[in-house]
């Protein structure tokens, strides 16, 4: 099991803000962390892109972030952030660290993000 170590997520209202963030615990050969996917309520085996950075170094948004989020990272540290803003009631999910080493994907244990009154 690799060890991604995320943090950030929480309870926010409408409209407001949080910033995930993924590390990499260790120094793993080949292995870089990329990018977020969520898994919302009801979606047992579902995982959703929020956002990513390709094998080419650029950036991948899915369709619902309409401008919302960015995703940045440190190559340096291995490190990949998602901040988020005006979030909406159907944000709310469980966000997941994706990393890839070759051929294989490799996920963190999810933080959940709330977005409610």
């Amino acid at each position: 099991q690799v060890p991604l170590v995320e943090s950030g997520g929480g309870l926010v209202q409408p409209g407001g803000s949080l910033t995930l963030s993924c590390a990499v615990s260790g120094s793993i050969f080949g292995l870089f962390v990329r990018g977020w996917y969520r898994q919302a309520p009801g979606q047992l085996f579902q995982r959703d892109l929020v956002a990513t950075f390709t094998e080419y170094g650029s950036t991948r948004y899915a369709d619902f972030v309409e401008g919302r989020f960015t995703v940045s990272r440190d190559v340096a540290k291995n490190t990949v952030v998602l901040h988020m803003s005006s979030l909406k009631p159907e944000d709310t999910a469980v966000y997941y660290c994706h990393a890839k080493q070759g051929l294989n994907d490799y996920w963190g244990q999810g933080t959940q993000v709330t977005v409610s009154a």
